[in-house]
């Protein structure tokens, strides 16, 4: 959940940022009300406030979630084209960057999962997508690496601020194909930050599963279509 910008909101529009410069102090496992989007309150970033309040995007941001998108799923086409019928689809993932929000991670993964049906999030050494952790001025976000590599950032500042499963699961949202909708309340979770930091909900709504089942319904030569 990017409050800065976000990355992902061109096509199927994936994106809300999180973003803040590398470095600063850890996350802690969403325990914090302000924590879905920001650092660890023992962390040095927690120290200096940010923008957070600044929840729009841009033509920049809409690009770079484009991008991602593309790369995760193709990713996962390149892996899978033996089976290209495949009814339910595995993205697999990687913590190694981001091991202060390992929990978040693992929470965002179980949600996601028992949310939706065609699509499903596995921790892996052979991964689609990656999370990273650090500061960054502009928040959490997804994006890519210039060399056709997914992932996701998480700004320890934004994730002390709101609710960090939120966050986190907010981004992953991008991973599956769904872009961001600050105007939302806080029961859609791609409303990200626009709610206010009270808002805790970590959970996709009705809507949101429906959609990203339907991108992925008949394996990924659906959501390659989707997306080309």
């Amino acid at each position: 959940m990017r409050h800065p910008r976000t990355l992902l909101s061109a096509s199927l529009g994936l994106g809300l940022g999180l973003a803040a410069a590398l470095g600063a102090g850890p996350a802690t496992a969403a325990t914090a009300i302000h924590s879905a989007h920001s650092p660890a309150a023992n962390s040095p970033a927690a120290a200096a406030p940010s923008s957070y309040a600044a929840y729009e995007g841009s033509s920049e941001d809409a690009k770079a979630t484009k991008a991602f998108f593309d790369a995760v799923v193709k990713s996962v086409a390149d892996k899978r084209a033996a089976n290209p019928g495949a009814k339910a689809v595995t993205v697999v993932y990687s913590t190694t960057n981001a091991p202060s929000f390992r929990s978040q991670i693992s929470q965002s993964t179980q949600i996601w999962n028992s949310s939706v049906s065609n699509v499903k999030l596995r921790e892996g050494s052979v991964a689609d997508f990656s999370y990273r952790e650090g500061n960054d001025p502009r928040g959490s976000y997804a994006s890519t690496d210039g060399h056709g590599r997914g992932y996701i950032f998480l700004d320890y500042q934004q994730n002390q601020q709101y609710n960090s499963t939120r966050v986190t699961a907010h981004e992953t949202g991008h991973v599956l194909g769904l872009p961001d909708h600050y105007s939302g309340p806080c029961s859609e979770l791609m409303s990200g930050g626009g709610p206010g930091t009270s808002c805790q909900n970590a959970y996709p709504d009705a809507q949101e599963r429906a959609r990203v089942n339907a991108l992925w319904a008949g394996g990924l030569a659906a959501a390659i279509a989707r997306v080309s």
